[in-house]
């Protein structure tokens, strides 16, 4: 069985497909085609995917497309998807005042 640590396999070459076009991340504007890219490039786990072109990292978190992106992943690396790690979740972040944060009382007088 194939191992997705083991970067010495040759998958094969690139080859593109009649539905390369689809848009698997509605939030990020990802093609089937560009995720497909991505693990010829060298991306063999959901992380590095979604370090190199954001899938999963939109609104939704991945919540519309993150089963999509592991199966083809997994595809194209020929191994079955519960040999990839899921991706590293976090939780959505935005910036929080200072104040906020010393439980400070508001002054707007």
């Amino acid at each position: 069985m194939k191992s997705i640590n083991d970067r010495s396999q040759d998958i094969g070459a690139f080859i593109s497909q009649f539905d390369d076009a689809t848009v698997i991340c509605r939030c990020e504007e990802i093609t089937k085609g560009e995720i497909r890219q991505a693990v010829h490039d060298g991306m063999f786990t959901i992380n590095e995917v979604r370090r190199y072109l954001r899938p999963g990292m939109g609104l939704c978190q991945g919540q519309t497309c993150g089963k999509l992106v592991r199966v083809i992943v997994a595809r194209e690396l020929n191994v079955t998807s519960a040999l990839l790690d899921p991706a590293t979740s976090r939780s959505p972040m935005r910036p929080v005042e200072m104040k906020v944060l010393g439980n400070e009382e508001v002054n707007h007088g």
